[in-house]
Formats: C-alpha cells, sequence, structure tokens
C-alpha cells in the first residue's frame, strides 16, 4: 500500500508569516495538533515546515515569546522529511521510526503538497484491518458450525 492511498487528503496549512497565535487558533478550530506550513502561489502549495502544538509550547509558552508577535516560522520544524504519494507505507514508517516522527506531509512527484499522513491514520487504518479479519473469522466460525450433524 502507498502513501496516496493511506494519506489523509485534508491538510491543515499555513505560511511561515502568520503568527503562532494564528496557527495555534487554526489549530484549536480544526482540531489538529499539527500544522504544515507552505509556501507556493496558484495553490501550488510546498511544504517548508511542520509545526506541532508541542513546538509551541516548548519554542514560545515555555520561553516567554509573545505568540501573536512570534512568525511561525521560527518555530517550525524547516525542511520537514516528506513522503512522495508513490513510496511504499512501509518504507515512510521505517523513516518515521527513525526520525521520531508522528505525522508525515505527502507529496506528489513535483514536491507540491497532497495530504498528511499521521501515526493516527495508520492506527485507524491498522483497527479497519483488523476488523475485517475478525469479521472473517466469525464467519468461518459460523459457517464450521452449520455444517457439523448434531
Amino acid at each position: 500500500m502507498n502513501m496516496g492511498q493511506l494519506c489523509n487528503r485534508v491538510v491543515i496549512v499555513a505560511e511561515p508569516h502568520e503568527s503562532v497565535r494564528a496557527v495555534a487558533e487554526l489549530m484549536r478550530e480544526r482540531h489538529v495538533g499539527c500544522v504544515v506550513i507552505v509556501r507556493g502561489e496558484d495553490g501550488r502549495r510546498v511544504p517548508v515546515g511542520v509545526v506541532t502544538d508541542r513546538d509551541i509550547v516548548l519554542e514560545v509558552v515555555a520561553t516567554g515569546l509573545d505568540p501573536a508577535e512570534t512568525p511561525v516560522g521560527i518555530v517550525m520544524s524547516a525542511e520537514p522529511y516528506c513522503a512522495r504519494e508513490d513510496q511504499e507505507a512501509a518504507d515512510v514508517l521505517q523513516q518515521m521510526r527513525a526520525r521520531g516522527l508522528r505525522r508525515v506531509p505527502v507529496v506528489g512527484a513535483d514536491g507540491i503538497l497532497q495530504g498528511i499522513f499521521t501515526f493516527d491514520d495508520l492506527l485507524q487504518w491498522t483497527s479497519a484491518q483488523m476488523h475485517e479479519l475478525s469479521r472473517l473469522v466469525e464467519r468461518e466460525l459460523s459457517r464450521e458450525k452449520a455444517q457439523v450433524p448434531p
């Protein structure tokens, strides 16, 4: 399975010049813990960073910076690892594990943002697969019981 099949196509984005406060408000409104920071024109958004709720706490709140005056570009993780849409999930998971990442922007061959893949997405997908497997086992057991003579 590749990242294009697994990623979430709804990505919350901001630009580096936006304030940390504006991005934090966006996170709250959209119920996300991560925003992809992009640059680009005409809908061609290229990921240049990622900022998480943890980044905001550690880099802004804990250091006493003013969130309204601090551009998010200062606290984002620059040059993020990005998965390609055609990349196999196993390869991306290995990179996420090695880099300690829970969220990865997904880009097309042209480097344009296409989606985001999160650890939560993986858990949801795995859970759905396990549910289908359990239904299969239940059907087989029912079938076997129906075939056993009394």
